[in-house]
C-alpha cells in the first residue's frame, strides 16, 4: 500500500495545519508539530483510506501489554539492535487493539535522487529506508492496520524532517493483510525517513503516551 507523501520540516512559528512540504525549527521530530502548507508528492491508491479506522496507531500499556503471549512487552526507552524483536502494545483507529512484535531488519541509505517525487524542497535530503517485520502476537483483529517507525540520528536525536508516505519500488509502506487476525500472522513493510544533516542511525517506535517521550530504539 502506498500513501500520499508529504514532508514536514520543523517550524517555531505558529501556522495553520496543511498538507505537503512544510518547514520547522523547533527540534521536535513529531507529527504534532505546527505545519504550513506547501507542495505534496504524487498520490497513489490506499485501500484503507476510506476506512474510518485508518488513523495513526498508538500504543496502550493496558491489558494487552500484560497478556502478551509472544514475550515480555518492551519497556519505554528499551534500546535494541537491528534484527532484535520488540513486543509492544498497539492500537489502531478506534476499534482495533492488540499486541504486536516488531523486528527492524535494516536501515538502508538511499540516494538524494530518490526524493525527486517530493519536489524542489526535497533537494539536499538523503532518504533512509527502515525495513521491518510486524507480527500479530495477541491474536486480535488488526487487519488493514499500519505501523510507521521514525528515523533518528545517532543517540536518538530527531532528524528535523517528518515524511508521511513512501517511495514506490524503493520503500513501500504496506498495510497489514486481511488475515492479520491470528497469533503468528505477519507481514513486512518499510518506513521512509530522511535527513539534511547527520546520517540516520536508529529506528524509533514512539506511538502512544507510554513511548512518545521514551521510545523503543533500534540501532546497528
Amino acid at each position: 500500500m502506498t500513501h500520499k507523501g508529504r514532508i514536514v520540516f520543523a517550524v517555531a512559528l505558529t501556522s495553520t495545519l496543511g498538507l505537503g512540504l512544510t518547514a520547522c525549527n523547533d527540534g521536535e521530530d513529531s507529527a504534532s508539530a505546527q505545519e504550513s502548507p506547501s507542495a505534496s508528492a504524487p498520490a497513489s491508491s490506499d485501500p484503507a483510506s476510506s476506512d474510518p479506522s485508518s488513523e495513526s496507531p498508538s500504543a496502550d500499556t493496558g491489558d494487552d501489554a500484560a497478556d502478551a503471549a509472544g514475550g515480555d512487552v518492551a519497556a519505554p526507552g528499551t534500546k535494541l539492535k537491528i534484527g532484535d524483536r520488540a513486543v509492544v502494545p498497539f492500537k489502531y483507529g478506534t476499534d482495533k487493539k492488540g499486541t504486536i512484535a516488531v523486528t527492524v531488519t535494516a536501515i538502508e541509505k538511499g540516494a538524494e535522487a530518490d526524493m525527486s517525487a517530493f519536489g524542489e524542497k526535497a533537494k539536499g535530503m538523503t532518504p533512509y529506508y527502515i525495513r521491518m517485520k510486524v507480527e500479530n502476537v495477541g491474536g486480535t483483529d488488526l487487519s488493514y492496520s499500519s505501523l510507521k517507525l521514525r528515523g533518528k540520528l545517532a543517540g536518538g536525536g530527531p532528524t528535523g524532517v517528518i515524511l508521511i508516505g513512501d517511495l514506490k519500488g524503493k520503500c513501500d509502506s504496506e498495510s497489514a493483510p486481511r488475515d492479520f487476525t491470528t497469533k503468528g500472522a505477519s507481514y513486512e513493510t518499510c518506513s521512509l525517513s530522511a535527513t539534511k544533516t547527520d546520517p540516520i542511525a536508529a529506528a524509533s517506535f514512539e506511538e502512544g503516551d507510554a513511548y512518545r517521550d521514551s521510545p523503543v530504539l533500534w540501532t546497528s
